[in-house]
């Protein structure tokens, strides 16, 4: 597993960049950038399974780590779904984790994953066009 990480500043209160990361009608906007369709059927609750889908019957299987709100989530990734098919893999340590500091209304956020070494490369060029995204929403 290699760890990757990236950071932005949006001017906006966490709260407000926490609610577009996670939000029910901002997180497909964000997410297109990694595949068109980008859903999410979760909670978002410590220990509540995840399904990230891409809605054509492809994503991952994951697990909520930790929901710190406002501050922190961490989701461990336990699997993929490949032509709607759930299988679940012992990757480890495989964590996506969200990591939100605020001062004088900007808020930092930290993005860090643990990843095999084949989606290095897509997820360096694909997460800064979604933390773009991310700032956008956020700013508006």
């Amino acid at each position: 597993m290699e760890k990757i990480q990236f950071k932005t500043t949006i001017n906006a209160p966490r709260e407000k960049v926490w609610d577009v990361l996670f939000g029910l009608k901002t997180y497909p906007e964000w997410t297109a950038v990694f595949a068109e369709g980008s859903q999410v059927e979760t909670d978002w609750k410590k220990g509540s399974r995840a399904i990230f889908g891409d809605g054509k019957g492809n994503g991952m299987v994951a697990v909520i780590h930790e929901n710190i709100p406002n501050q922190h989530l961490s989701i461990k990734h336990i699997g993929e779904i490949k032509d709607g098919k759930e299988e679940l893999h012992d990757w480890g340590e495989s964590f996506e984790n969200y990591t939100l500091n605020e001062k004088n209304g900007i808020t930092e956020l930290l993005i860090d994953m643990d990843m095999v070494k084949e989606w290095v490369e897509y997820f360096t060029e694909t997460w800064p066009k979604a933390l773009a995204k991310v700032k956008e929403i956020a700013e508006r």
